[in-house]
């Protein structure tokens, strides 16, 4: 089951994939980063991170680039397709976006931030709107990836750790046992509950 209306998230792939063919560098975070890892649920938004501030360059000069000073990011609309741009020593996300570039990875020819890393970000995202819809989104992309990729719990602890975030275990325990949503992770309930369990027990023993 899909969560986004389909025409908005092909309409947000596709967009994805021709900024890809561009030439400025960038890494998929957030919820299309969890689609490629997992092949589960398509995005309606886009979210990158720059591998440096000289990217900027071309986007400010071929694309309509605000800057939200708010919320410490830059954006590109493509009618009702938002595209979030991250940026180095700007943004403000729960891993450094400077720091991103070195937990990255080719997946499908998209340079995509590695699972470990992007659990730890779709934590901060769900923790800053969490009563909210993309809240809801957030929560089920940290199942679906903690239920279909191999995630390093020992690496995801080492990282909690350097970046002084180690109460977000705590949070994804919780998410983890009052997750209730198993049709969008194609699961029945006995299948929900042993994935969780053994989730769980991965948990403890790191």
């Amino acid at each position: 089951m899909e969560f986004w209306n389909s025409l908005l998230t092909e309409k947000s792939w596709n967009i994805l994939v021709e900024l890809n063919k561009k030439p400025f560098k960038f890494i998929v975070i957030g919820g299309w980063a969890a689609y490629l890892w997992t092949r589960l649920h398509k995005s309606k938004d886009l979210d990158i991170a720059l591998t440096d501030l000289k990217q900027l360059e071309y986007l400010k000069e071929n694309y309509n680039l605000k800057k939200n000073d708010n919320l410490k990011k830059y954006e590109i609309s493509f009618e009702e397709i938002d595209v979030d741009i991250y940026a180095p020593f700007f943004s403000k996300l729960a891993i450094p976006v400077e720091d991103i570039k070195s937990y990255s990875t080719k997946v499908e020819n998209f340079n995509v931030v590695i699972p470990e890393v992007l659990l730890i970000l779709k934590q901060g995202a769900e923790i800053d709107r969490e009563k909210s819809v993309k809240g809801g989104k957030d929560r089920i992309d940290i199942m679906t990836l903690l239920c279909f990729t191999d995630v390093n719990f020992k690496k995801y602890f080492e990282l909690l750790k350097k970046y002084k975030i180690e109460h977000f275990k705590y949070r994804l325990i919780e998410i983890i046992r009052n997750f209730k949503d198993m049709q969008y992770l194609e699961l029945n309930p006995r299948q929900l509950k042993l994935k969780k369990s053994k989730i769980l027990d991965e948990l403890k023993r790191n």
